[in-house]
């Protein structure tokens, strides 16, 4: 599950009115603990430790906020505030800002007198904000709004999700297990670029530490870890004791690998593994298991779709890694599969998963290759994509889409689903590919455009919907 967010208010006001208006910070400063806090609590974790007037005091706020891990600088014009003031800590920080247009009162009419009008004048202090931000390649999202407004809450919540998950994604470690697979272009990237912008660290893992940590598993954990199986999954005739234990062990191995080095996702080149004749098997179905968890998954060594899919995972949850296999013409959709990864946690719930055994192997392993197969619930899912665009930008290609009630087919030893567009496939798939749409994506439940493209201002990124 992912966690709530964390959310710092940065209240702004004018230090004129320290003397021409005694006690209007301090009123402003109540309604926000007394209303708005209390308000914001239903949705988010919100720090707020007093109004800020001076330009020292903002990059001590700012400063302290940051200290206390928050994911995003929630800005609030409490009164009007030059932009000045603000502009040098906002431009510092590596906190997504959102800037948040509202005030206490909800109407203006026949009542409407000096002391409402002096305490409900932010409107123009975040428009000369937002100017200067703008100029200086700032990027920040913005929304107006009042606490009584029926979506109000909704409509923030979908910021405060774009924006930790963006600030998630400044701090994630991703691990990529052997190499990228040899000649796939959409996925080659400068891992510079990919540290200078996206802010993920990723660390190089190596088939031979996978190799002796799956040896070196103890007996108990992996007796466990068979229970475990034969509790939660439908055990396809055929699989052999060995080829259980090898399963678990890989799993093991590769559980080790993201917990000791605190990773949030991994991807692997399933020929790898083939490259040392130790290797026990491929671990499908702890990336499976992984991605249940929250882990990000990517295949073929892909460290793009490692971050799109934790992108997604953190803006909706739960999210799968998956790819366009073959086109449904007379379905008007397209079947979705992998070589044996998909998200277990979103497997249809009329059915029970099977582990079963890949009848091919795709690399040298000591042991057959096992699969968890299944089908995702049906309903409605947001497909998306994240990739690298002209000149070096990055862009988020989305598409709603519906899983169909299909599979899992017995013929196919491999999770597999359905998807149907929302105008004709053709039309889809060739939009999808004049966007630049990559061959890994990642799929969500629900419609998860809107936070995506908040998530795509705040990264400086293009979206496209197709």
């Amino acid at each position: 599950m992912t966690p709530r967010p964390k959310i710092a208010l940065l209240g702004l006001t004018l230090e004129l009115y320290e003397g021409m208006s005694p006690g209007l910070r301090e009123g402003r400063e109540r309604w926000v603990r007394e209303s708005v806090l209390p308000w914001l609590a239903e949705v988010a974790d919100v720090e707020f430790g007093g109004a800020v007037y001076r330009r020292a005091d903002v990059d001590r706020e700012v400063a302290r906020l940051e200290a206390q891990g928050a994911d995003a600088l929630l800005v609030m014009l409490l009164t009007y505030s030059p932009s000045q003031i603000a502009l040098p800590a906002l431009t510092r920080t590596r906190l997504p800002i959102i800037v948040w247009n509202t005030q206490e009162l909800f109407g203006v009419g026949p009542g409407f007198g000096g002391a409402d009008l002096v305490n409900n004048h932010g409107v123009h202090g975040t428009q000369d904000l937002c100017n200067v931000l703008l100029r200086s390649g700032v990027n920040f999202s913005y929304v107006t709004s009042h606490m009584a407004d029926a979506d109000a809450r909704a409509r923030l919540l979908d910021h405060f999700a774009a924006a930790a998950a963006v600030a998630r994604l400044h701090r994630a470690r991703l691990g990529l297990l052997g190499y990228p697979f040899p000649g796939m272009g959409d996925f080659a990237l400068d891992t510079t670029h990919l540290a200078a912008t996206l802010g993920c660290e990723w660390t190089a893992l190596s088939v031979g530490e996978f190799v002796d940590r799956a040896a070196a598993a103890p007996a108990e954990r992996v007796d466990a870890l068979l229970a475990e199986y034969r509790a939660s999954y439908d055990i396809a005739p055929g699989i052999e004791p060995a080829d259980l234990e090898a399963t678990a062990r890989a799993e093991l191995a590769l559980r080790g690998m993201v917990g000791d080095r605190d990773l949030q996702a991994i991807t692997y080149q399933f020929a790898a593994f083939g490259e040392d004749e130790r290797s026990p098997t491929i671990p499908f179905v702890a990336a499976s298991r992984l991605m249940a968890e929250g882990v990000g998954f990517g295949g073929e060594g892909d460290l793009i779709a490692c971050a799109g899919m934790l992108l997604v995972n953190w803006l909706m949850p739960p999210a799968t890694f998956t790819e366009i296999f073959t086109i449904d013409f007379a379905g008007n959709g397209v079947l979705m599969s992998h070589m044996g990864e998909l998200n277990v946690a979103m497997a249809r719930r009329d059915r029970r998963v099977s582990l079963r055994v890949r009848p091919r192997p795709i690399a040298r392993t000591r042991f057959r290759q096992t699969a968890l197969v299944a089908s995702l619930e049906p309903g409605p899912a947001t497909l998306a994509a994240l990739t690298l665009g002209p000149g070096g930008r990055w862009r988020v290609i989305a598409a709603s889409v519906t899983i169909a009630d299909f599979g899992p087919l017995d013929s196919l030893e491999v999770p597999h689903f359905k998807v149907s567009t929302a105008g004709d496939v053709r039309d889809f798939l060739t939009a999808y590919a004049r966007a630049g749409g990559p061959h890994h994506l990642a799929l969500c439940f629900g419609d998860a455009r809107n936070r995506l493209r908040l998530a795509c201002a705040l990264l400086g990124a293009d979206y496209c919907e197709v």
